[in-house]
């Protein structure tokens, strides 16, 4: 490795449809196109990032399970599962990582069955309705989350506090 803080982002259903999948709503931008723009801001931020896709619930759970060990947080675009899925939800509970749950419309202004996803409130953060430039948001999020973790100058012990 690099030296640099590993970070999965992962995508859930129906995610690989980007740039084609209700453009009005969900933008022209492709899901190749984001994992590029995310790779090239990552070093800038100290991460590497890996990129996986599913649209099985069960794959994204595995994944997770994976993550403990490799990874040290994740940048999530849940897509309906966000709104559904307890299992998910208590995958990333067991493994612990902190995660930045992503969405690219605004969840609040749609149908009502959207506006509450069972991560958020376990999530280090949210970023909902800015399109593609809300991955971006959210991983420098997640950085900066990693960054005030981690012991040592800038973390939470370098002014005495608690570690």
């Amino acid at each position: 490795m690099s030296g640099r803080r590993p970070v999965w982002v992962l995508q859930g259903p129906n995610l690989a449809l980007l740039g084609r999948r209700e453009p009005d709503r969900y933008g022209r931008v492709t899901l190749a196109e984001i994992s590029d723009q995310l790779d090239a801001l990552a070093p800038s931020l100290g991460l590497e990032l890996t990129h996986h896709v599913s649209n099985h619930e069960g794959v994204l759970i595995d994944l997770i399970h994976a993550a403990e060990g490799r990874a040290e947080g994740f940048v999530l675009n849940p897509g309906g599962l966000g709104h559904t899925s307890v299992a998910l939800r208590d995958a990333l509970l067991g493994v612990g990582l902190p995660f930045v749950e992503v969405h690219l419309s605004n969840i609040h202004a749609r149908e009502p069955f959207r506006h509450r996803t069972l991560l958020s409130d376990v999530a280090a953060g949210v970023v909902t309705g800015f399109g593609a430039v809300g991955y971006e948001l959210a991983l420098r999020g997640l950085a900066e989350k990693l960054r005030a973790a981690a012991p040592g100058p800038g973390g939470p012990d370098a002014a005495g506090g608690p570690c």
